[in-house]
């Protein structure tokens, strides 16, 4: 005996499979309490199907619409709603321990361009030669990059070395 398939969705008719269910008509008036059998048999006199649209209240609240309509409602906005949303990207600055004041202000001026866009920015000092026996410059020039930055976002991984770069995660507050 072969299982029937699943159907995403909601639950219709003879799927509804509790004895009884609290009905609202397609105007949206409470009708009350019923047998499930009932209320498909009165959904059907108004050419409807009798939805399951709360399935988890007690008794589960059952509504009279058109299962096609019902699912392609809840398509549409499933689709906006994956539309507006928006993904974070991890946007990457990198810089040297030695780094001059103007090119650290234009990196400055990207870091902040990216938080208030919602990105994260991973922030990597690349260690070259015998700076990688000065790395309190390295965490100087972190810490000074911590405070510039200190009311739009917080920092999400402190500063740690990884080889011959140290790394550091900003996320926007």
């Amino acid at each position: 005996m072969m299982a029937p398939p699943v159907k995403s969705g909601p639950r219709y008719n003879q799927m509804i499979n509790v004895p009884k269910v609290r009905v609202i008509d397609e105007n949206g008036e409470n009708l009350g309490v019923m047998y499930t059998r009932e209320a498909i048999e009165q959904a059907a006199e108004v050419g409807l199907d009798l939805v399951e649209v709360s399935p988890n209240a007690d008794p589960p609240v059952c509504k009279f619409l058109d299962v096609g309509k019902f699912r392609y409602e809840a398509q549409k906005k499933a689709n906006l709603a994956r539309k507006s949303q928006k993904t974070q990207e991890i946007k990457e600055i990198k810089m040297r321990p030695n780094i001059d004041d103007h090119d650290y202000d234009t990196k400055m001026r990207n870091v902040v361009k990216f938080i208030g866009e919602g990105d994260k920015v991973k922030i990597t000092l690349r260690f070259r030669g015998r700076e990688l026996s000065h790395q309190q410059l390295g965490m100087n020039l972190l810490r000074k990059v911590q405070d510039d930055v200190a009311e739009i976002a917080k920092i999400e991984a402190f500063p740690r070395m990884e080889g011959r770069q140290m790394l550091m995660v900003l996320a926007p507050k």
